[in-house]
């Protein structure tokens, strides 16, 4: 196993902290943390350093090829975006699979809030991850047989925000350029800025760090006509985005109303008729069946981008300006956290 002896000593640590927990937990909870614990001493098992494939002759070429690609956006986010400067990132894992971990998001049958998970290190999150896909199916099974709407999704890449040095995925390295940078700078964003209990604080904070970060990536490289295909991108999401957000608004209204149950289901599965017919533009969405977990999952992304944004444009693009700004609202009270665009600095 590849690990810096800090980041070695943090991980016995924070083991340690666990197997605590886990004593005064249910077998339920005990089998959820040895799989969140084995998937990550496996994931670090596997880290190679970045310079070391990059030196080795075995390294296949198209390997080699992403991994120095990897190296010129990491040395970019450190330099032109300010995001951290440390060990993520800098190492590769072949993970033999397509996904890092399958995210569980579920929601209540009226309600469009995420049921919400909580971690030692993570505080509480509106997801509930695993390592394996089997275990998130039949996570999500059992939660569907209690009533839950259900969304399963897998994610390439995720953050242990800082405490471990991340390393690059065989989950995502192949992806195109942009969509390598945009995860990198993503998830560096998680550990500069992190709020426990707030997951759309978190999330929308790092989607507006990868938009700007990718943009000002192209920019720099000349890469104009990915560029412009990266803004129109961005112009089909936002069209996604609001598409979403209507049937929400109306979802949230309907679900005040004071009606039997059998009368909000069924205007509940009108609209989600509804809306898998005005997302079949999206091909990948065409097979997805909406629910309250599948709008709260994307709420919790795109909830305060805009705000973020407004943020950013406030402080004429200044990077440093803009984080110290988060940093700020990251420390106050929870109530005190939205909408941001509508407080004074």
């Amino acid at each position: 196993m590849w690990l810096r002896s800090s980041t070695r000593e943090g991980f016995l640590r924070l083991l340690a902290s666990i197997l605590a927990l886990v004593s005064l937990c249910g077998c339920e909870t005990l089998a959820y943390y040895a799989q969140a614990v084995g998937g990550q001493v496996q994931l670090m098992a596997r880290a190679q350093p970045v310079a070391a494939l990059l030196a080795d002759p075995a390294t296949p070429a198209p390997l080699r090829a992403r991994l120095e690609l990897a190296r010129s956006i990491r040395e970019f986010s450190v330099r032109e975006l300010g995001l951290p400067d440390n060990g993520s990132y800098r190492s590769y894992a072949e993970l033999g699979r397509p996904f890092a971990v399958w995210n569980v998001v579920a929601a209540t049958e009226f309600s469009l809030e995420p049921v919400q998970s909580c971690f030692p290190v993570a505080g509480c999150v509106s997801y509930r991850g695993f390592f394996g896909r089997e275990d998130a199916e039949r996570h999500g099974a059992k939660l569907r047989a209690q009533g839950y709407d259900v969304y399963m999704y897998g994610v390439p890449a995720y953050s242990t925000l800082g405490r471990f040095d991340d390393p690059l995925l065989s989950s995502f390295i192949r992806y195109a350029d942009a969509e390598l940078a945009r995860l990198v700078f993503h998830e560096l964003a998680h550990q500069l800025v992190y709020v426990k209990d707030d997951s759309t604080f978190n999330e929308s904070f790092a989607v507006v760090v990868e938009r700007e970060g990718v943009r000002r990536w192209l920019a720099a490289g000349g890469r104009g006509a990915e560029l412009e295909g990266f803004l129109a991108g961005r112009r089909s999401q936002q069209a996604f985005i609001a598409e979403m957000q209507q049937t929400q608004a109306r979802l949230a209204v309907l679900y005040r109303q004071r009606l039997a149950p059998e009368a909000l289901r069924e205007r509940k599965l009108a609209e989600l008729k509804d809306l898998k017919a005005r997302l079949a533009p999206w091909e990948r969405y065409r097979e997805v069946e909406p629910n309250n977990a599948f709008l709260a999952s994307f709420a919790t992304y795109t909830e305060l981008v805009n705000e973020f944004e407004f943020m950013l444009k406030e402080n004429d693009g200044n990077l440093e300006a803009f984080y110290a700004q988060v940093k700020r609202y990251a420390a106050s009270e929870p109530s005190n956290r939205g909408p941001l665009s509508k407080r004074s600095r």
